[in-house]
């Protein structure tokens, strides 16, 4: 699948953009989205914008490309809200649209050290970061993403 052949799933949920969604990076090949989670301020989700399911189902160079945004994101986040440790995550069971979870992670987060999908360990703790952390990270996303290759 390349990006001439773009397809999509009537009832994929990604496969459209969410209206409600705040887009802070995309282009003709993937977006990435600001999840809005006050246990887990920075937490980021990376689109394929074709419906795909998993990563080999795509060429070799879409799978580096897909990648190197996925990174960009790790990279920023980890830069700006300096968690304990950074969650990548390709379930999509549920939606099985490719798509990753760039997850920032407390040692004081509710769910810590397991998955943020687990039961709680502890009443949650949110790290205090910047008001404009996402502004913040958007801004680190896009230069990264700038950089010549």
């Amino acid at each position: 699948m390349n990006e001439s052949q773009a397809m999509s799933a009537p009832h994929c949920p990604l496969c459209q953009p969410d209206p409600a969604d705040l887009v802070i990076w995309s282009d003709s090949f993937c977006r990435v989205i600001w999840v809005d989670d006050a246990h887990y301020p920075g937490f980021c989700r990376v689109i394929l914008n074709t419906h795909v399911k998993e990563m080999t189902d795509l060429p070799p160079a879409e799978r580096l490309r897909l990648m190197g945004v996925v990174f960009a994101v790790e990279t920023a986040v980890r830069e700006v809200a300096q968690p304990d440790k950074i969650n990548l995550a390709s379930l999509g069971n549920v939606v099985p649209h490719l798509h990753w979870h760039v997850i920032p992670r407390w040692a004081m987060d509710p769910n810590f050290p397991d998955a943020i999908w687990a039961s709680a360990r502890r009443p949650a703790q949110v790290p205090i970061l910047a008001a404009n952390l996402r502004q913040q990270i958007q801004g680190r996303i896009q230069a990264v993403l700038s950089i010549p290759e």
